[in-house]
């Protein structure tokens, strides 16, 4: 599923290419119709997002919501000669009136036609965007400290935290040398601060980028005169789908599990387990799952 950095690009490159101008909207494959009916001739104002939902803003309080889901893409052109038929099954069409741009949405969970006071409902039920300026880290903060769940869980809880994925989770974590399977409530709030400035700057990064790379440079193909990462997801990674090869830290393999129905992947040296001091220094340590 396309993480926050994704939607936010999306968001910008709409702005970018239909922004003040009157639009042609359509829905080729006919399950928007009657909603592109409503909006089709008039003026879009711009774009926005928050957490991994879209928001697509026109003239009188319209706004169309989309959420990608799995396997959802919206693709946007720009400095077009001439619109081509659509090709697949185009959901959402949004064309500029002087046909130098246009834009397909495909295979989106959720495509709507939705007024100010249902995209605020929305908003409210996210917890805070590391993309968005306005995001109250704090609001995060209460309910990982007030939690028994594991942080790797709460992280990609988008009520807790919205806009934050799999690669994220993995590789935040990484960073800040934390395990996973650590209880919300044990984190120390300079901690949290710490985690919450990562994904800011990193999912920031991912933004200008349009792709994830949270290696730092000492760690980079050219740094350690390695091979670059070959992925479908892109970019270069600690932890995230190396399940088995060796930490680009410490050497340790990198290890997996399934963490609310989502494999979880962290280094067993760089991120111990976490151990509460009320435990007994006489009682062994918790070992490891086999991968």
């Amino acid at each position: 599923m396309p993480e926050g950095h994704t939607l936010r690009r999306l968001a910008d490159d709409l702005t970018a290419a239909f922004a003040g101008s009157l639009v042609h909207v359509g829905s080729p494959q006919g399950r928007f119709a009657a909603d592109a009916a409503v909006v089709d001739g008039t003026r879009l104002l711009g774009a926005d997002s928050a957490g991994k939902h879209l928001f697509v803003e026109l003239e009188h309080d319209h706004l169309i919501h989309v959420h990608l889901g799995l396997i959802g893409g919206f693709e946007v052109h720009t400095e077009v000669g001439a619109v081509p038929p659509p090709v697949g099954q185009v959901r959402l069409r949004i064309v500029r009136a002087d046909a130098g741009a246009y834009a397909d949405l495909r295979g989106a969970t959720q495509c709507e036609l939705i007024g100010p006071a249902a995209r605020d409902e929305v908003m409210a039920r996210l917890g805070p965007d590391p993309l968005r300026a306005d995001a109250d880290p704090d609001r995060a903060w209460r309910r990982i400290k007030a939690s028994h769940r594991p942080i790797g869980d709460l992280l990609m809880d988008q009520a807790v935290l919205a806009g934050v994925g799999n690669v994220y989770r993995a590789e935040v974590l990484f960073r800040q040398r934390i395990h996973p399977l650590r209880p919300g409530r044990t984190l120390r709030v300079g901690q949290w601060r710490a985690l919450w400035a990562d994904l800011v700057e990193l999912m920031h990064e991912g933004v200008r980028l349009n792709r994830i790379d949270t290696v730092r440079p000492e760690h980079t193909p050219e740094a350690m005169g390695r091979d670059a990462r070959t992925d479908d997801h892109g970019g270069e990674v600690y932890a995230y789908r190396r399940t088995g090869q060796p930490c680009l830290v410490c050497g340790t393999p990198i290890r997996t599990e399934v963490l609310a129905t989502r494999n979880s992947f962290w280094c067993p040296r760089c991120q111990p387990r976490f151990r509460s001091r009320a435990v007994s220094s006489s009682q062994p340590p918790a070992r490891e799952p086999r991968t």
